[in-house]
């Protein structure tokens, strides 16, 4: 899967979640407490279905959830793992 269509998808997610944020421009989601805990839990377990990947604790640190590019990487990474 190319980076392009894993970033639509997380947008999608990401959207789903909160349509009044600006996630293709927000680049401190988890710094500036934009998504907070509920929200990467739901986050955690979507991206798992959508991508069949399992994101674990090693992958749950703030750089990969901090924007829409970090997560797109991420999940770029464990696809390709």
């Amino acid at each position: 899967m190319e980076k392009t269509s894993i970033k639509q998808s997380i947008l999608h997610i990401l959207q789903e979640l909160h349509e009044d944020i600006d996630f293709e421009n927000e680049k401190r989601l988890i710094d500036d407490k934009i998504l907070d805990s509920f929200d990467l839990i739901t986050l955690v377990a979507e991206l798992g279905d959508e991508f069949e990947v399992e994101i674990t604790a090693k992958d749950f640190v703030e750089a990969n959830f901090n924007s829409l590019d970090c997560l797109t990487e991420m999940i770029y990474q464990l696809m390709n793992e």
